[in-house]
């Protein structure tokens, strides 16, 4: 909470989705200018729009700074005084921002003057300039609003190319204030709320839920970046649709209030080839460890036995990491009457648990990510957010509830993955909704370890799920009773 905000309204207006999407660079024709903006990139080179996209969002852009300001629309002059940004006032910016956040969202200019003539920002002070909005979404703004903060080239209006940037600003389920107070856009303009409107607002947003984040759009992801083979997959012999009008019907893609398709959260999750391109926490991080804790572990010359950052599609990260944990798992042998195979951990109850993982994370958490820890006495998997819709842990058995609608409906059309040791499942798809994964993660994780596995809360901000390994694979002593599973 900030300062100059009350603890009933940080309480009022607690964030509940965040916007979580990376910078960019739009990338000019020019090689001297490729370079440059390559260098001032903080994307991957391989992830770098194609010169169409580049031209596409230039030329709408310049069309809307054309028509003026509006609903959506706010334009700014840059000013620096000794490198650092003068104009606009930290509080003024602040006050645009936050009226786009409590109404429908819109895009802020830097570096074009209210009269519409581009200006631009000295290439120099283009950092500063942008860490200045940084700052003022992060620490003028309670909550915190994240947006998208852009580095685009414009032609002035003698065709010269002029650095700006573009920050858009997304509807949000919170309720945004700054130092000045609360306020929302009218308009070309920003209004103060009156009590009467800020009550109505925080009613409407906390009641009704807006909009689920895995249903937001994710700014440069469109119907052009899905994957036709993954994509695919969610049609069935009667689709007769387009993929647009699919991909709306599903949840995949959104229309705009600018009339632009985007590809939505858990379009990119599911029907994109690389969701980390625009989602760079959307990841499992898998390690496997010697001993039965970190602090043991460092004490070995390799105290990690594996590690892997698992990324690609939900429903292969689901599969990869099952396949890790079964690489990484202890068979014990026992050869009393032949050789007979005991597995350290049930592949069935592991496959359930990263289905749910992958499925009910908090993807609005864009520092979190799921995170898979083996240790020789137990298995350790942490999913980023709170339990939704006043569940508990020791409810989790017995209720049903997701915080993702769409990612769980797609998860429910992907075929469970085949050629994974030990997993056996009736189900053909990686969900089927019936609430009966905990239950089945509980019951067969207790019957081969003899304990049940635990669920825990962590600072109310991430789920730790406990199982733990089979006892005759935790007391073997020698690489002949018990060896890796390959």
């Amino acid at each position: 909470s900030l300062p100059w905000t009350s603890s009933a309204d940080s309480v009022l207006s607690h964030n509940l989705e965040r916007a979580v999407f990376k910078n960019l660079v739009f990338v000019p024709k020019s090689a001297m200018l490729w370079k440059e903006a390559t260098r001032h990139s903080t994307h991957d080179i391989d992830g770098f729009p194609g010169d169409s996209a580049v031209k596409d969002s230039s030329s709408r852009l310049l069309a809307r700074i054309a028509a003026g300001e509006d609903s959506y629309l706010e334009l700014k002059e840059v000013q620096f005084g000794g490198g650092q940004v003068k104009g606009p006032r930290r509080d003024d910016l602040a006050a645009e921002i936050v009226a786009f956040a409590n109404s429908r969202g819109g895009t802020v200019v830097l570096g074009v003057d209210d009269k519409k003539e581009i200006l631009g920002i000295p290439l120099d002070n283009l950092d500063s300039a942008e860490e200045f909005v940084r700052q003022v979404c992060i620490e003028a703004i309670d909550p915190p609003v994240e947006a998208t903060i852009e580095k685009l080239l414009l032609p002035d209006s003698s065709n010269t190319q002029r650095w700006i940037l573009r920050v858009d600003v997304g509807q949000t389920l919170a309720v945004h204030c700054c130092r000045g107070g609360y306020f929302r856009r009218v308009g070309s303009s920003k209004r103060k709320m009156s009590h009467e409107q800020l009550v109505r607002l925080l009613q409407h947003r906390s009641q009704s839920g807006l909009i689920r984040f895995d249903e937001t759009a994710v700014p440069n992801a469109f119907l052009s970046n899905l994957d036709g083979n993954l994509f695919n997959r969610f049609r069935t012999d009667q689709t007769t649709n387009d993929n647009e009008t699919l991909a709306q019907k599903l949840g995949v893609a959104v229309t705009s209030d600018f009339n632009e398709t985007h590809l939505t959260v858990a379009g990119v999750l599911l029907a994109t080839s690389r969701p980390e391109e625009w989602m760079r926490h959307a990841f499992v991080q898998a390690v496997a460890y010697r001993g039965t804790s970190i602090a043991d572990a460092l004490d070995e010359a390799n105290y990690q036995i594996d590690a892997k950052d698992i990324v690609g599609p939900l429903d292969f990260q689901v599969a990869d990491a099952c396949r890790f944990v079964a690489r990484n798992q202890v068979i014990a042998a026992c050869k009393t009457l032949g050789r007979a195979d005991h597995p350290q951990y049930d592949m069935t109850a592991v496959f359930e648990a990263l289905v749910n993982a992958v499925a009910h994370r908090d993807y609005s958490l864009h520092q979190s990510k799921v995170r898979i820890r083996m240790f020789s006495d137990r298995l350790e998997i942490f999913t980023p957010g709170e339990l939704v819709n006043t569940m508990t842990t020791e409810t989790l058995p017995y209720r049903q509830a997701t915080r993702n609608e769409v990612v769980t409906s797609l998860l429910a059309k992907c075929e469970v993955p085949r050629g994974i040791h030990g997993l056996s499942t009736s189900r053909r798809t990686l969900m089927d909704r019936r609430g009966e994964g905990v239950p089945l993660i509980l019951q067969r994780g207790e019957a081969l370890s003899g304990r049940a596995p635990c669920y825990e809360m962590i600072d109310e901000s991430e789920l730790r799920l406990t199982i733990w390994a089979a006892k005759d694979t935790t007391q073997a002593t020698s690489d002949e009773d018990c060896v890796n599973s390959q």
